[in-house]
Formats: C-alpha cells, structure tokens, sequence
C-alpha cells in the first residue's frame, strides 16, 4: 500500500512547502465516496433539502463519487463529439480541401492521444476536482495555475451560450420561422434540469447521447463506404463508383499553407471536451480500475470516428461545394457535410436524421461546457483562487454557486437575437478558439514535471499504478505539437488563408486567447508572488490516493501470463 503521508516523499518538509498551496486528502475509502445524504430524494437533487450546504471537509476534494465505469467510458470515447465534428469539419473542408482536413485532425489526434494518458496517469494518482488546474499548480508553477483554472472556466463559459445558439440553428433547418430565442429558452431549460439531478445527471446525459452519436457516426461511416463504391440510390450523386475523384478534382489542398495552418484550430476545437474523462474521474468510485479502460477508449474515437469519419467526408463532399462555400457561419448546420451527404446521395430522411444528431451532440457539449466549468471554478475557490461562495457544495453533491454561475452565462445566447449579436459572439467564440490548447500544453508539462519530481523524491516507475503508453516523451511529443499548432495559428491571424494580411481586429479574433491567459497569469502572480517551482519544491506525495497494490501486482501478473493476442486486446481496450 503506497502512502499519501507527505512524510513518506523524501526531501525535507520545509522545500516542498514553498511556493506551494495546501493539500488536502479526505478521509475516504476507495469505494466509500464523499458522505452523502441518506434520503433518495436529496441525494438525486430533488428535494428542498438537498440544497442545504454538505460538510464535505476541506481543501480541494472529490464533490461526489456516484460516477460508474460505463459513464467514464462512454465520456471518453463520445462526450466531446459536436458540432466541431460535425459541422465545423465543413469550413475546415472549404478552408483546407480533404487531405488538409485529414493531416490536420491526425495530427491533433497525435497530440490528443498522449495528452489524455499523461492526464489518465496524473488523475488516477490524484484523482480531484478540477485537476486540470491543479495539476499546473502544483508541478508548474502556482501563478500559471491560476491563469489555467480560469482559462478554462471562461472557455466553458463561452461554450454554453453559442451552443444554445446552435441549437437553435439546428431547429431552423426544419423550421426558420419560429423565433431562435423560443429554442433557446428551450434547450436552456434542459440544461438547468440536468444539472438538479448532478453528477450522476451529467453522466446519464452523456452516457446515452454518446451512445446515440456513436450509432449514428457508424451509421454514416457504412452508408459512406457504399456510396464511395457507387452503391447510392438510383439519380442521386452517388449511383456510380465514386472513389477519389475530388482528390483530383478540386483537389487535396486548398490555400496552400495558409489553408493548412487554418485548418488547425478547427481540428483543436472539435477535440475540445476529450479532456473531462480527467475531470469527471474525480466522481467516480474507484478512478484507479474504472478509469485506464476509459482512456484506451480515446485511441479508438479518435481511429474510428474522426479520422475515418472525415476521410468519408473528404471522398463525398468537393471542397468548393457552394454549400459549404456560401455558410452563413461556421455553425449553420446545412453546410455540415454529414448532412450533405444524406442530401446528395437521394437518401429520403437521413439529412433530417443527421440534423437531429447534431441537434443531440450540441446540447450534449452544452451540458459538458456547465459541468467542466463549475468543477474547475469550485476547485478555484476551495483554493482560494476565486470567491469563497463558489466553494459552496449542497447536500446532493452539487456546487450550486458554481453551476449557476456557469448557467448564468448561457443567457448570453439571446444576444444572438439583437442585430449585433452575431459580431459579439465572433468576440465570445475568440475567447475559446484557442484555450483548449493552453490546458492541454499544461497537462503534459504537468506530467513531465510531476515524473521528474517523482525520481527526484525516490520513487521509482513500478510505484505508478497507470503509466502513460508514450511515457514522458510522449508528452513532450505532445507538447511540441501544440506550440506548433499555436505558431500555425499565429500565423494565420496575421496572413488569413483568403490572402492579404489581417487587420487588428481580425488578428484578434483569431489570437485573443493568448492576451487574455497572459492577463490571467499576471493576476496569478500579483496575488500569489509565486512563480516557478523548483523540482525540490514539488511534493508527490500529499493528497496522493492509496492504492491496493497486492490486487495491482495480481492483476499484472495474470495479464503477464496470458497469450499475446489477450496481452495485445487488454493494452487496446
């Protein structure tokens, strides 16, 4: 059994205080979970009483732990998929052509892949609310943690008003004369009664649409295959073999280089979200098994569903498709090439199938974008990194503060009603372009940092209960890989792919991201006068979560003496 006593890490108490903030450890079992209610009715949220605050300790600590193995996996392997996928990959097409739009989402995939198991090893070692940001502030440096935390709330912030916006998009595809803000209202609605029900009311959500957008994305993989083999219905696009002909014809690229560093950003944002398995580990009730298996799933989603998603897209739709060519935004959903598809290929239905998906993947991210937010900012204020009332957790294991601040943010999706409504959310969707990336560089660093505090203090890999497949380079793959996506997309705010150069304001809209986390990391360091920290002063071991290692090393063993196909299976699934 590995001890979280930070008496057990070697190196004197006194260094690894400094600089750092408190940790704290609850007093839990694997499998007990936080103290929760005994009625029903307040543990699900569905009572008076179950607003009432909880004593549930202090520091920075699991909120609930009602969050089951299937949820985790389903999260991991369907949560984030949106209308980044299925409707930005439009632009993305007309901005890049399909080999761009391939290359782009592969390379992204690549650094997604060793960003989620640096964050698989870091949360079943210390499995907290809002790890993202704690983990910056505890193996980087403080300050930077604080810019961290609050990037990502205002970037889920952001989130949840424009995907109500797309919501209402979506219903305008069967309807365009009923009003955006009724749908809004609508969807805003449902948003607020999943988050009564909590924890186990986000994981429900996601477990069943995850399932749904996975069934869908298969649905239109096959339908694909047999269209790109010329098997579509008779007067419809696809009646002959049509195979790679819009590789030739427009052709595989589009804006050169500048068309290729563009299409970057669309990549991120439609990856946007992988992250929350990390997050939602937290809550689940014993992260440690149930959580490596959910991020093997990453590796798959990523596999299946976008890359070979999106070669089916490259086949079927021509990149100078007017379509996607006259799109009133990146978020109208009639130049989503997943509906096209349906549409051009004489499929009666299945445009209007794809839109429902769609419809169901929005207000999936919208939920998310609520959840993801009020973990971080409640982590934030038991930190003392953000307003005391938003560490404020009600006896049904929710952080009512923090998600109605969260909510309060989607109100900002009837600006898209006033005429200037959509030049304000352009500003919004600026704020979020980019954040992703920033969490993401900071979770492999994280990582790094934490394995090289880790020798430091005399532990050695075999103390690791899941270990990264690519280990600290894989990290470091993935960290480089997202400072070039950051260059790319420098570049591109200066020389637009449409040619000529950007004014201030177009140079903004596409970079904002980066003035507003430097601004966030000089508040950090103004209040906190910490700065970076020194490997000695990184402390491995308090709030680190116990392990039973004899069932570990059993477990092991048993994988080590199966056959090599079974040994092969288990590191895949």
């Amino acid at each position: 059994m590995v001890s979280s006593d930070p008496a057990a890490s070697s190196g004197s108490k006194d260094e690894k205080d400094v600089g750092l903030p408190s940790y704290s450890s609850p007093d839990l079992t694997q499998t007990e979970g936080a103290p929760r209610a005994d009625k029903w009715a307040t543990r699900n949220g569905l009572n008076l009483e179950s607003f009432k605050k909880r004593d549930y300790g202090t520091g920075i600590v699991e909120l609930d732990r009602s969050m089951k193995p299937r949820h985790l996996h389903m999260i991991a392997i369907g949560g984030s998929i949106g209308a980044g996928f299925f409707v930005g990959s439009g632009s993305a097409l007309a901005t890049g052509g399909p080999a761009t739009l391939l290359i782009d989402f592969l390379i992204i995939g690549v650094m997604m892949f060793n960003v989620v198991y640096a964050l698989g090893e870091l949360a079943v070692m210390y499995p907290v609310s809002g790890g993202f940001y704690t983990y910056a502030t505890r193996f980087i440096d403080p300050s930077w943690g604080f810019a961290m935390g609050w990037n990502y709330v205002l970037q889920w912030a952001v989130v949840v008003p424009l995907e109500l916006t797309v919501c209402a998009i979506s219903i305008s595809y069967w309807n365009a004369e009923i009003s955006s803000g009724v749908w809004i209202t609508v969807f805003y609605v449902f948003i607020i009664i999943v988050n009564i029900f909590g924890t186990l009311g986000y994981a429900e959500e996601e477990f069943w649409a995850s399932i749904l957008k996975l069934t869908a994305t298969v649905v239109f993989m096959i339908i694909s295959l047999v269209c790109v083999l010329g098997g579509g219905p008779k007067g419809g696009w696809y009646d002959n073999y049509y195979g790679a002909r819009l590789w030739y014809d427009p052709g595989a690229f589009r804006h050169g280089f500048r068309g290729f560093c563009a299409v970057f950003v669309t990549a991120a944002f439609s990856f946007s979200g992988t992250e929350l398995v990390g997050l939602a580990a937290a809550e689940a009730k014993n992260p440690a098994k149930a959580l490596p298996g959910a991020i093997k799933q990453v590796f798959w989603r990523i596999t299946l569903f976008y890359i070979l998603g999106l070669t089916f897209v490259g086949l079927l739709i021509p990149s100078d498709d007017e379509h996607l060519l006259n799109a009133t935004s990146s978020n109208d959903v009639a130049a989503s090439p997943f509906v096209l598809v349906g549409k051009y290929a004489g499929l009666n239905g299945f445009d209007h199938f794809m839109n429902f998906i769609i419809l169901v993947s929005v207000i999936s991210i919208g939920v998310s974008g609520v959840y993801g937010g009020s973990r971080t900012l409640t982590a934030l204020a038991q930190q003392g990194y953000a307003p005391k009332i938003f560490s404020y957790v009600d006896r049904g294991g929710r952080p009512t503060f923090s998600v109605g601040a969260l909510l309060a943010f989607g109100l900002l999706a009837y600006l898209n009603l006033a005429a200037a409504g959509p030049d304000i959310f352009d500003w919004l969707l600026a704020l979020s372009g980019l954040a992703a990336l920033f969490t993401w560089g900071s979770i492999c660093l994280s990582h790094i940092r934490f394995r090289k505090a880790w020798a430091y203090h005399g532990h050695t890999l075999d103390e690791i209960p899941f270990k990264a497949v690519g280990g600290v380079w894989g990290s470091w793959l993935g960290l480089i890989l997202i400072v070039l996506v950051l260059i790319a997309q420098f570049y591109v705010a200066i020389c637009p792919p449409g040619g000529g150069f950007n004014d201030a304001a177009g140079f903004f809209q596409s970079y904002l991201a980066l003035p507003v986390v430097i601004l966030f990391w000089v508040v950090g360091y103004a209040w906190k006068r910490t700065g970076w920290l020194r490997t000695h002063q990184i402390d491995v071991d308090t709030g680190r979560r116990e392990v039973d290692w004899d069932e570990i090393n059993e477990f092991r063993a048993q994988i080590a003496a199966q056959p090599a196909w079974s040994r092969v299976f288990h590191a895949l699934f």
